[in-house]
């Protein structure tokens, strides 16, 4: 049976809609965002970061004179939508003001305030089916500028600490040519020992000591990424790789990023040529398992894992 119900204060961030199936549980903010800032089994542990005052916030002069005397962006945590390329201060933009909702059945829309500095109306639209451990999550973006902009979705999943990202690479074989991508960032150390190299798969670990941060991106056809934390697995699984499409950051359509305060499961969508009153969409499957046996250290550990 869905529930569906307001809660008053959660945490540092006010307003929550509470979604429920009776398997799965979501929190989705009201009075900033939307961020989805809960998302576990009912009543078990939550898979979002949400330690609002522990993540910190951004402004300068720049983004004062974009954004507006006295504004600030505040990273939250949890899920948010954004668009690509990033760029500053115009990606950050600072969403801490109320949030409209609408349900239809299993159908929850939440609107926030148009980014009237972007020409940008972006919406979050969540399906809960009844009786599964899994949720659809659609991103949109819609141009309400007065002239073309060219962008990409992005869909930021700020996870909790101490967990293990499992990223499954391409294996297809493509003879004498290159089968996969991998971007790095000038920041990122690729001897780091967060990061696991194996023949299927490159797992990222979140460590809550780490001096620095750590960012890689990839070209997943298969388009499914797990983080596995205390004996439970979030999939998230997105089909958004097209062979013809062009994505941000050379060609990236799953990026990830850690730090010691959060790791971020990210799928991106092709970048488009979004006229004014045009549309972009990004649709992600979120859904958890409870995970008996399995050693993320090994191939044949995380063959098990995941049931292969």
């Amino acid at each position: 049976m869905i529930e569906i119900k307001e809660l008053a204060d959660y945490k540092d961030y006010g307003r929550v809609l509470s979604l429920s199936n009776g398997i799965l549980e979501a929190y989705v903010t009201l009075d900033i965002g939307p961020r989805i800032i809960r998302f576990g089994f009912v009543g078990g542990q939550n898979f979002m970061r949400d330690d609002r005052t522990a993540l910190g916030s951004l402004t300068d002069e720049r983004f004062e004179a974009y954004f507006g005397a006295g504004k600030a962006w505040e990273n939250l945590g949890g899920h948010r939508i954004w668009l690509s390329p990033e760029s500053y201060p115009e990606t950050y933009y600072p969403d801490l003001n109320p949030v409209e909702y609408t349900v239809d059945g299993n159908i929850i829309s939440f609107g926030p305030p148009e980014e009237t500095e972007n020409g940008i109306q972006k919406y979050l639209e969540i399906i809960l089916p009844e009786e599964d451990a899994s949720m659809a999550v659609t991103m949109g973006a819609m141009n309400v500028g007065n002239k073309p902009q060219r962008f990409a979705l992005w869909g930021l999943t700020v996870c909790a600490q101490d967990g293990t990202e499992i990223i499954p690479m391409n294996t297809d074989d493509t003879g004498l040519l290159s089968n996969r991508t991998i971007e790095v960032w000038p920041y990122t150390n690729l001897a780091d020992p967060r990061v696991k190299w194996f023949n299927k798969y490159v797992t990222l670990t979140q460590d809550p000591t780490a001096e620095t941060p750590f960012k890689l991106g990839f070209d997943l056809k298969n388009g499914e990424v797990h983080y596995l934390r205390n004996g439970e697995l979030f999939t998230k699984s997105f089909d958004t790789y097209h062979p013809d499409a062009i994505y941000p950051d050379h060609n990236c359509s799953f990026e990830t990023y850690t730090n010691k305060e959060f790791i971020e499961i990210e799928s991106l969508s092709p970048l488009c040529d979004v006229i004014p009153g045009g549309l972009l969409e990004l649709t992600e499957v979120w859904s958890l398992t409870k995970i008996p046996e399995g050693d993320p250290t090994t191939e044949e550990g995380i063959d098990a894992l995941l049931n292969i």
